[in-house]
């Protein structure tokens, strides 16, 4: 849009900011864009010649140079549409067509885009943290019945494992199953009875080894 106002509003011949160039008709002259004061005699008639002119400057027509228009540009961004003020939108219907087209375009359509695209990064970005956050709370549940090593597997990395003990991970299952299932428990008698089971397991073993003795000795 810059390079296009650049086109249509740059001056078509030269000009200079110290001289006027009063056969100069060119509507896009900072000489004929500047403000300027006509004489009214007593009848009600303007006098064509002005009397008063303000000197024009760079900011007179922004579109004389196109790092001025980029400008220029910017500023309509932003609400400030004073560069395009010196020309009639009746008598230039291009410019009309131009500032339409610039505000749906860049205003409507570019801003909401960019706006989508930073709520798509954000979501992302969320469900990363979510996907981290669900990460470690499995790897903190898991670590609860496990134990884990950490070795150096080369200079560049670790190697972290994990292996669970088989009775904290069926006790820990076991609870987690009865509490879902809503059946109540005496967990102290049911440790008392795996303690008697395991001294009975114990004597068997020794009734065993005995036993095996015993035929050893009746072989001899």
């Amino acid at each position: 849009f810059a390079h296009a106002f650049y086109i249509l509003l740059s001056p078509k011949s030269e000009f200079s900011f110290e001289k006027q160039n009063t056969n100069n008709n060119d509507p896009n002259n900072p000489w004929n864009l500047a403000p300027s004061y006509n004489q009214i005699d007593n009848d009600g008639n303007i006098n064509s010649n002005p009397i008063i002119i303000q000197i024009p400057d760079e900011n007179t027509n922004m579109f004389i140079d196109i790092r001025t228009s980029l400008f220029a540009i910017y500023l309509f961004l932003i609400g400030d549409s004073s560069a395009l003020s010196n020309w009639s939108y009746a008598g230039n219907p291009s410019i009309a067509v131009l500032i339409v087209l610039f505000s749906l375009l860049i205003v409507v359509y570019l801003m909401n885009l960019l706006i989508g695209l930073l709520n798509n990064a954000i979501e992302e970005d969320n469900n990363r943290i979510s996907y981290l956050i669900q990460k470690a709370e499995i790897l903190a549940e898991i670590e609860l019945f496990t134990y884990y090593h950490i070795r150096d597997v080369s200079k560049h990395g670790f190697l972290k494992y994990y292996y669970a003990d088989i009775d904290k991970t069926r006790r820990e299952m076991r609870e987690k199953l009865l509490k879902e299932l809503q059946i109540k428990h005496d967990p102290i008698n049911n440790e008392v009875v795996l303690k008697k089971l395991s001294v009975l397991e114990g004597k068997l073993e020794k009734l065993e080894k005995l036993e095996k003795l015993l035929e050893e000795i009746h072989a001899k």
